[in-house]
């Protein structure tokens, strides 16, 4: 595996590989990798010649407010997980080389980043965006993986590249969860004990939603009033959203039907989850 810490000294490797024919998939992560990274990593072996995933906690797409100096970091963690997996590169490089000392152009989106997360975290998916557009350029890819975890950043970012006629094929990855029904997120390792038992409520909700819908249950508001009910019986929460929404346009529907997506963010203690469900 080759470690570059240098935007120049991956796309000079790409550039390598595309001139021998071989295709290049990207996973964009910000580092301290669990199994639903490794999934994603396994879907771009399948998809192309040759992987490159980031380790870059990025900078732009945290509040004033928010956890960017407590996010947790584990570099040589992270680096053998990244040889296990067999990914050929991987670009671990300081803000500074991302972005320069002034840098003054960045992406926005005027619909689907407005909504859900991007209503309580107002800059957060002009930071992806623009952080994920800068790694597909600098990476040459072809192909490119996402978590559905991440449903409205997904949906984002397919926007993205259909408006901007980006050349890159966007590959929405299964949400992975852990045996007990949690869904994987770096953030887990900040609840306590007590705390990630209490967690499980947003799975539980998304499944009682699943079967409400499948018993006849097409009421959309009754469905997301059941999900926001089950959630504040368990003390310690406090939900940031429910929504029934298109998964694609994230536009609110009335009615369930295939292709919806109930998604949810719920403060757990002072941890924030998001979980969702397609439909």
């Amino acid at each position: 595996m080759t470690i570059c810490r240098t935007k120049a000294a991956l796309t000079d490797l790409v550039n390598e590989w595309h001139r021998a024919g071989l295709t290049v998939a990207l996973v964009p992560t910000m580092g301290y990798l669990h199994e639903g990274h490794a999934s994603l990593m396994r879907i771009a072996r399948k998809n192309a010649d040759r992987v490159v995933v980031s380790v870059f906690v990025n900078p732009t797409q945290f509040g004033p407010n928010e956890d960017y100096a407590q996010y947790p970091r584990d570099e040589a963690h992270d680096f053998a997980l990244l040889e296990r997996e067999g990914v050929d590169a991987v670009l671990a490089p300081e803000p500074i080389e991302m972005y320069g000392e002034d840098a003054t152009v960045s992406l926005t989106e005027s619909e689907l980043s407005k909504v859900m997360c991007g209503a309580f975290r107002p800059i957060h998916f002009a930071g992806v965006l623009t952080v994920c557009l800068k790694l597909i350029n600098i990476a040459r890819a072809d192909v490119a993986v996402f978590g559905q975890k991440d449903a409205q950043q997904l949906a984002s970012l397919r926007r993205m590249v259909r408006d901007l006629d980006v050349p890159v094929r966007i590959i929405g990855a299964p949400l992975i969860r852990e045996s007990d029904g949690l869904a994987l997120s770096s953030r887990n390792t900040y609840l306590s004990s007590d705390e990630r038992t209490r967690a499980l409520v947003l799975h539980e909700a998304l499944d009682e939603a699943q079967a409400a819908y499948e018993s006849g249950e097409t009421d959309a508001a009754k469905v997301v009033a059941q999900i926001k009910a089950r959630v504040a019986a368990v003390p310690g929460t406090r939900t940031d959203y429910v929504v029934a929404v298109d998964a694609d346009s994230l536009r609110p529907v009335t009615k369930l039907r295939p292709n919806t997506l109930l998604a949810l963010a719920v403060h757990v203690g002072k941890t924030r989850l998001i979980d969702n469900h397609i439909l």
